[in-house]
């Protein structure tokens, strides 16, 4: 996992497998990044598998995000994640990028 940071906000690079072993790590780096107007795009283009702790995690950043006036964008989501999003309707309720430099809604 990396982390950049911009003028506009911050983007983290995330790879392997969102689940219960890899979760700690992400939420531990996520929790010191300064919020405000800023946004934070998650690029999951590496991510091969998500699971509920995974889909836990990214409902809370989620809420953490915004209620700190801030906007999370995921990035680059591959096919495994995608359904689980898809699946549990959460889909909708994130900004869904194409790739990490994208704002535009995209299907993945």
């Amino acid at each position: 996992m990396t982390a950049i940071h911009h003028p506009d906000g911050t983007l983290v690079t995330v790879t392997g497998e969102l689940d219960i072993d890899t979760c700690p790590r992400l939420e531990q780096a996520t929790a010191v990044l300064p919020l405000g107007d800023k946004t934070l795009r998650l690029d999951l283009s590496g991510v091969s598998f998500l699971d509920s702790m995974g889909l836990n995690l990214l409902l809370r950043l989620r809420n953490r995000i915004q209620a700190g006036g801030s906007h999370l964008v995921l990035a680059g989501i591959q096919t495994q994640p995608c359904a689980v999003l898809r699946l549990t309707e959460a889909y909708a309720l994130f900004d869904i990028a194409s790739t990490s430099n994208d704002f535009a809604d995209s299907a993945c």
